[in-house]
């Protein structure tokens, strides 16, 4: 997966979406809050590529998801679909094309979508950089763009500002790439390059105040879990819990608007929470863990329900076992019991 796969759906439901071999899947609450509906097969019958899923979600509540699915010997094509609500299937998919028009899977997608509404689906291409392709307002594919950059390596993340302008972080050799928009609709424009030792496969952007978003990553010389936006110093917060990208989420915490990040712990095997107050890195942050030992595959997910309570959820591969808790109604940061659905 590449992006938040736990989403609230504009009729105050929560979906999740994950991939087996050859679909997506999804599930859905059959009610807010209330119990949840058994997996069904996104984007109808069409088999998909194992592996690559990317799930982006607009202002108006609907999910964009996009992946790779094999057209004949060694190619592949991007395909994409919307999903309007929890309830109903999402739409068959589309193709979108490839970076390079034609050939095999280049590397996993990952999706953003603008104050309009449209999905902006971004990849690495043939040439180790990165390349874009965004829906029109009218319907259809605007013709795909070398955005530039070179050794691009595994898993960048897309995402949008609280203003609809879409923003790009890539990993490459020894840092981060960032793209962002000027205004609705313009180009991407590469910006400014970050140089850390990034571990590969553990980015995950957030829209952190109305202007600015932030990038976490693992540094991979220290162990450490940072902080970086553009145009400042990347910031040690806490040693990373496990491999792989935290998920991130702002919520109030006791009347501070916070930046909450979990992650499964390596060595308990349990979900680690750690909050501090948004872009003010210099406060620190440290663990806290919850509930039961997990598989080493899965994977934890952070949203606001239609309440704007937090729930987070963890999810197996492997077993197909998803566990969700939600916030209690009490001071800090206390959380229910974590039940199977």
């Amino acid at each position: 997966m590449n992006g938040d796969w736990l989403l609230l759906g504009r009729d105050g439901r929560l979906s999740v979406y994950f991939q087996t071999d050859d679909a997506a899947l999804w599930r859905a609450e059959s009610t807010p809050g209330g119990g949840w509906e058994p997996p069904r097969r996104a984007g109808g019958d069409q088999e998909l590529r194992p592996g690559a899923l990317a799930v982006g979600q607009g202002a108006d509540g609907y999910a964009h998801l996009a992946a790779w699915q094999p057209i004949g010997a060694d190619r592949a094509g991007l395909v994409h679909t919307t999903h309007y609500r929890p309830l109903l299937a999402p739409l068959d998919w589309q193709p979108a094309g490839h970076p390079n028009k034609q050939g095999d899977r280049t590397g996993p997608p990952t999706v953003a979508v603008d104050a309009q509404g449209r999905a902006h689906v971004f990849v690495r291409n043939g040439g180790g950089g990165m390349s874009m392709v965004a829906q029109r307002e009218k319907g259809g594919w605007a013709p795909w763009r070398d955005l530039k950059g070179s050794r691009v390596q595994e898993s960048p993340v897309a995402v949008t500002t609280r203003t609809g302008l879409v923003e790009l972080y890539a990993p490459v050799e020894s840092g981060i790439l960032h793209w962002r928009q000027e205004a609705a609709g313009t180009r991407m424009e590469l910006g400014e390059r970050l140089q850390a030792a990034v571990r590969p496969g553990s980015l995950r952007a957030l829209a952190t105040s109305a202007e600015r978003t932030t990038v976490f990553f693992t540094d991979d010389d220290t162990g450490e879990l940072c902080a970086w936006r553009p145009g400042g110093k990347p910031a040690p917060l806490v040693p990373a819990a496990g491999p792989g990208p935290v998920s991130a989420v702002g919520t109030v915490i006791d009347g501070y608007d916070c930046t909450l990040l979990a992650q499964r712990a390596a060595g308990s095997g349990r979900v680690a929470f750690a909050a501090y107050p948004s872009e003010a890195e210099e406060a620190g942050a440290a663990w806290t863990e919850s509930g039961p030992a997990l598989p080493a595959d899965a994977t934890v997910a952070l949203a606001l329900d239609a309440d704007g309570r937090l729930v987070a959820a963890t999810l197996s591969p492997s077993t197909g076992q998803l566990l969700l808790t939600r916030r209690k109604d009490e001071a800090g940061l206390a959380l229910g019991a974590w039940q199977a659905v």
